[in-house]
């Protein structure tokens, strides 16, 4: 049986102002869960949550993971860069050409995302939240495939993407070249097993499809870290 995705964790610095940022972007519900911490909860059907961890760690370095924003106009790409500015969002450059009809920007801590244009073919059916679009191999999109049981929807030219069954955003990798890991990824996945589901084996079988054990730290708690086979990690919590 596989996992769930059930959150997209987000190491920050200030979580409340982070999570009041991407709340007033995306239009979702903020909740301050005891064990789960800062959480948005998706109004649509994206089906997994954002969680905003504390972290005393400064971003060094490009993100592994970043979000593409559709747009139904070039009005509503304007309106939805303005409306990040505004929340404390701002542009950044990362070698994007003058030509790219998306506009690049940075959240309050510096967290990259893109405002796709609209008529954008690839993204047409998803929402608003269109794409994780990921740094990563090949080999790393097969692995969440089988991880998630989400099909591919997309293999060509060593680029992959997955897309739940039931809709949502795409999980998408660029393929090669994969920039070298420098240090633990700010965004990571949170996985669960069903309700009534086995942690244990979930972990067990998760190895077995190439991910590995990982120690950063964590101490006794009730979740499993681990890292993908491009070394990006994630982890594994109690069925739910």
């Amino acid at each position: 049986m596989t996992s769930q995705l059930v959150a997209l964790s987000f190491d920050a610095n200030d979580p409340a102002r982070l999570a009041r940022f991407w709340a007033g972007i995306l239009g979702w519900e903020m909740a301050d869960d005891p064990v789960e911490g800062i959480t948005l909860l998706p109004d649509d059907d994206t089906g997994f949550r954002l969680r905003f961890v504390a972290s005393q760690e400064k971003k060094t370095g490009q993100n592994q993971i970043h979000f593409d924003l559709t747009s139904k106009s070039l009005e509503d790409q304007q309106h939805t860069v303005d409306r990040a500015l505004e929340l404390g969002g701002q542009h950044i450059d990362i070698g994007q050409r003058p030509e790219e009809g998306h506009v690049v920007l940075a959240d309050p801590e510096g967290n990259e995302f893109c405002v796709i244009e609209p008529g954008n073919n690839f993204l047409a059916e998803c929402g608003f939240l269109g794409a994780l679009s990921c740094d990563g191999s090949q080999e790393v999109g097969y692995f969440w495939s089988a991880a998630l049981g989400w099909p591919l929807v997309w293999d060509q030219n060593e680029e992959t993407a997955i897309r739940s069954p039931h809709g949502g955003p795409k999980i998408t990798w660029g393929g090669p070249p994969v920039a070298e890991k420098t240090g633990k990824n700010r965004l990571h996945l949170d996985l669960a097993p069903p309700a009534g589901g086995d942690q244990q084996a979930e972990v067990e079988r998760l190895i077995s499809l190439g991910a590995r054990r990982l120690d950063i730290g964590q101490g006794e708690t009730g979740h499993v870290v681990m890292a993908d086979p491009d070394g990006n990690e994630f982890c594994v919590l109690a069925p739910r």
